[in-house]
């Protein structure tokens, strides 16, 4: 045994030891005590009271748990025999054995892997409080680091199919912007040693952060920044688990070790545009909350069981500016938050002066629940929450992503308008970066689909067609319905020259586009509910095209 391991031993014994003889002396102080108080009460002796340090049998029950938060066990073979008892033994094999709540390092290793278990471990805490290291959440952490390492090879394996040139669109810039704020922050955590809040702000927010450029990128992810984060994520990572990224790292085809590669220097980050994502995500969250009671049963009525049918286009209405009442809270609000230096003076003041206001008098009873509801944002987000406009153009940022909320709601269309053009009703309950929405139901003509082309695994299928509709939304339509469709450019609709018999002819291989003229991306479908006809108008023209229309994949 080596000199060191033979004294950390004995410091471990001689403490454990101490806290031991801390603790009888404790106890038998307090039995001294209570026989000094009995004799005085009774006069009787104290003899049989008294209790020697020596003859003791050890604590009780009660006792041993006490014990047990303040005794560090050490391996068997360091124990200070001379100084063991019964109830010592009892004591060191509870906490390892009978609990099942220890496992030595090696055990730990082999059962959670060396970058498993230092995960766990930065994950467990990081303040003077004892490590809430959970199996669970190690089992977690490894199916992360695994999911992780596989999405990297299938980012490798099709690094061809990524799109290319400028990353400009709004989620390109808004994933830049939130990587450069992941690399800034878990720079400052490994500063100051906060390994817990390094691998929340480098590991699990960063791959949230990606996971959303993902969900959100419909045109596809940007190869550069794809690439860009994984070599980020595996510098930020490589302090908690160097092996695995250090295989990753020869993944990316590095020549050098990943422990000579520089640390990652952040870019210029956008808070307003981090944050006009964010908004773009509680929208989307509050769009389908309002489906979901749009499609909700309605209240139970005699002989009426019909449920709502699904929506095929919703409007959303935002709005520039807030309804007069609020408008008018705010900026008594915003005075006071001025006036004493970041602070809100109590309800009863503000509550005083809004009363004497006479454009709130009608609006009395919501005006003090807005009023603790800024000042419960306030608390949150800070003092933005008192501006009377966003800071982002809200309609901007919607019709940017018209396509992902389109489909991720599973509706035909979905339009964007200003409040100013709705109805009162909704010019009173919409406001600044608060969007209201109205669903409804569109009639619409079935129209078949048919895809000649031989052993592709695309079949004939039914769409509905609705008013207005152009190419790529047919096409969008038809990608919900067969997902082996993954890319809109890749679809050619067609239209048969000949709507009646053309769909009756038998197909010729290799010639699928005989007889058949391509529908341009301007064409605007129109339709006659009436005579349950489809027309298109391309160039000024107005074609019949029947009941069948041709899609052919390349």
């Amino acid at each position: 045994m080596e000199p060191a391991q033979i004294t950390l031993a004995i410091r471990s014994t001689l403490n454990t030891t101490l806290v031991i003889q801390q603790y009888m002396q404790h106890q038998n102080l307090g039995k001294r005590n209570r026989a000094s108080r009995r004799r005085q009460r009774s006069d009787e002796s104290d003899e049989d009271m008294d209790t020697d340090f020596s003859q003791s049998t050890g604590p009780g029950n009660v006792g041993i748990m006490v014990l047990m938060g303040q005794v560090h066990a050490v391996e068997r073979r360091f124990w200070a025999w001379e100084t063991s008892t019964d109830w010592w033994d009892r004591i060191v094999l509870q906490m390892s054995k009978s609990t099942g709540n220890f496992l030595t390092l090696s055990q730990a290793v082999d059962k959670f892997s060396a970058d498993g278990m230092r995960l766990a471990l930065a994950d467990a805490g990081d303040t003077v409080e004892d490590a809430n290291f959970v199996e669970a959440m190690a089992d977690a952490g490894i199916l992360r680091l695994y999911t992780w390492v596989e999405w990297v090879k299938e980012m490798i394996a099709n690094r061809d199919s990524l799109r290319s040139g400028t990353p400009n669109t709004f989620n390109d810039r808004v994933f830049a912007s939130e990587m450069n704020a992941g690399i800034t922050k878990t720079d400052q955590n490994y500063e100051k040693m906060m390994f817990k809040e390094a691998l929340k702000t480098g590991f699990f927010e960063f791959q949230a952060a990606k996971d959303k450029y993902r969900e959100l990128a419909i045109e596809g992810m940007h190869g550069d920044l794809v690439f860009q984060f994984i070599e980020a994520q595996t510098l930020l990572l490589a302090p908690v688990c160097p092996h695995l990224c250090e295989h990753v790292w020869t993944l990316l085809g590095k020549p050098d070790s990943i422990m000579k590669a520089s640390w990652p220097v952040a870019g210029p980050v956008d808070e307003v545009l981090i944050r006009s994502s964010q908004y773009l995500m509680e929208a989307a969250h509050d769009l389908r909350l309002r489906l979901k009671n749009y499609m909700a049963p309605p209240k139970a009525k005699k002989g009426s069981k019909e449920l709502p049918q699904k929506p095929s286009h919703c409007t959303i209405y935002v709005a520039k500016t807030y309804p007069l009442w609020q408008y008018t809270t705010l900026s008594v609000l915003r005075k006071h938050y001025q006036i004493n230096g970041g602070q809100m003076p109590d309800n009863k003041v503000i509550a005083g002066e809004l009363n004497t206001l006479p454009e709130l008098k009608k609006y009395m009873k919501r005006v003090m629940p807005f009023v603790a509801l800024i000042k419960e944002n306030l608390e949150k987000k800070g003092p933005r929450v008192l501006d009377l406009e966003l800071e982002f153009d809200e309609r901007a940022v919607l019709m940017e992503n018209i396509v992902y909320l389109t489909n991720s709601l599973e509706l035909d269309h979905i339009e964007v308008k200003f409040a100013s053009e709705a109805d009162d009703k909704i010019k009173e309950d919409c406001c600044p970066g608060k969007p209201f929405s109205v669903f409804r139901m569109e009639p619409s003509i079935s129209l078949f689909l048919v895809n000649p082309q031989p052993s592709n695994g695309h079949f004939s299928t039914k769409i509905e067609v609705r008013q207005g509709d152009g190419r790529d939304a047919i096409i969008r339509r038809l990608m919900k319905v067969d997902r082996g469709i993954k890319e809109l450019s890749k679809v050619k609709l067609m239209r048969f020259d000949d709507p009646v018999l053309g769909p009756r002819r038998v197909p010729v291989l290799g010639k699928e586009d005989a007889e058949k003229t391509p529908i341009l991306e301007q064409a605007v479908f129109h339709l006659d509910l009436a005579e349950k006809r489809v027309c298109i108008t391309e160039n000024g023209l107005t074609a019949d095209i029947g009941d069948t229309i041709v899609y052919l994949i390349h």
